[in-house]
């Protein structure tokens, strides 16, 4: 029998890469990168052999989509920041079974779901920029078996997104997979605009996201999802939430959604990014 092995909502800035290379932002996100290598080490210790990640850097208008390629291998450039991420290369094995199961068991659930195993559809950064630090030194045969699921849902209702959740753990539990589950998305999403942005690199565009960011991750801390759960729509309206924020719904849609209440445990505390907020925050199991 399968199970989730550790649950955590990520950040994935391209500033992160920016980081490794020489030049005047070179260490920048070392919390950030610090962050994602203890959660990636911490669910190897768990016994993760998958990862699932719920992508809001993957763009989907209708219905609730999984790749689930036998392979994924290349070399990315982000088009929409070029100069941040480029020729960044990656491989990981995919987990096409599991995919498979997951929008089986959504459809089930009333979601409209479709699995693909198509060679030519590539992985977005917002899974890239996660994997390439959780696998930092990592061996060949350590790698997890990589599953991207699309969390830019344009047109979808969060409603649907919390259900999607439910029946990714229902299909993990069914299979024999152990499996990292990442929300890889921000908090609040408000980019700068392009005369300020190089100025705002470490900080958020409004001090009103700051603190609705801050009092969130608070909320958090305390087990109050409950209560997120019901201002999660006009969170993700009024800070700009990325992607309408369907990755934190399918995120709680597999804790158990209003009545999950464990105290998250905050790896990289709140941080400032080209004016969005961002964390790294596991959510206890």
């Amino acid at each position: 029998m399968g199970e989730v092995v550790l649950a955590a909502k990520i950040c994935h800035v391209p500033s992160m890469y920016l980081s490794e290379l020489p030049g005047k932002h070179h260490g920048c996100r070392e919390a950030a990168i610090a962050g994602h290598k203890e959660i990636g080490r911490r669910a190897r210790e768990l016994g993760a052999d998958t990862a699932v990640v719920f992508d809001v850097h993957w763009l989907v208008n209708s219905g609730y989509h999984v790749n689930c390629g036998e392979h994924f291998q290349g070399t990315y450039t982000s088009n929409e920041l070029p100069h941040f991420i480029k020729n960044m290369d990656y491989a990981y094995p995919g987990c096409p079974e599991l995919g498979e199961l997951i929008a089986a068991e959504a459809n089930l659930a009333g979601v409209r779901s479709m699995a693909h195993n198509i060679p030519s559809l590539e992985l977005e950064y917002g899974t890239l920029v996660p994997m390439r630090y959780m696998h930092m030194g990592v061996p060949e045969d350590e790698k997890f078996k990589v599953i991207s699921i699309a969390a830019w849902c344009a047109w979808h209702r969060l409603e649907d997104s919390f259900a999607f959740g439910a029946a990714v753990r229902r299909a993990i539990e069914k299979s024999d997979r152990k499996v990292l589950v990442l929300a890889s998305g921000s908090l609040s999403h408000r980019f700068s605009d392009d005369r300020e942005a190089e100025a705002n690199i470490h900080n958020w565009t409004r001090e009103f996201d700051k603190q609705v960011d801050l009092h969130v991750v608070e909320m958090w801390q305390q087990g109050r999802f409950k209560e997120f759960c019901a201002m999660l729509p006009d969170y993700a309206e009024h800070c700009f939430g990325e992607g309408k924020m369907h990755d934190t719904a399918m995120l709680l849609g597999l804790l158990g959604g209003p009545d999950y209440a464990k105290p998250a445990e905050i790896i990289t505390p709140p941080f400032g990014s080209s004016g969005t907020g961002q964390i790294n925050a596991i959510f206890p199991l």
